[in-house]
């Protein structure tokens, strides 16, 4: 089954830049497709393939950060060749 997930990693802490981009890179360097912007991240596969690959990603950063918030939004479908019409 093909899944979309939107991803936002809030590290609460003042160098919060580094890990996100440590994150991020993670997710680009995976068999993924990643699709970035000013607000979040998505990540685009197969749900058995992508949630194990997730659950080994977020820990790690969360290993790094003392306190952090990480928002997901998960998808039934893969929506990275997603335009808007308008």
């Amino acid at each position: 089954m093909k899944i979309s997930i939107e991803l936002t990693l809030t590290p609460l802490k003042d160098d919060y830049e580094p890990h996100i981009i440590d994150f991020i890179k993670a997710l680009r360097a995976s068999e993924f497709t990643v699709l970035e912007n000013p607000l979040s991240t998505q990540i685009y596969g197969d749900y058995d393939k992508l949630m194990p690959f997730l659950t080994q990603e977020i820990k790690k950063s969360f290993t790094d950060i003392d306190i952090a918030v990480l928002q997901m939004k998960l998808v039934k479908t893969d929506r990275s060749d997603y335009e808007p019409h308008f």
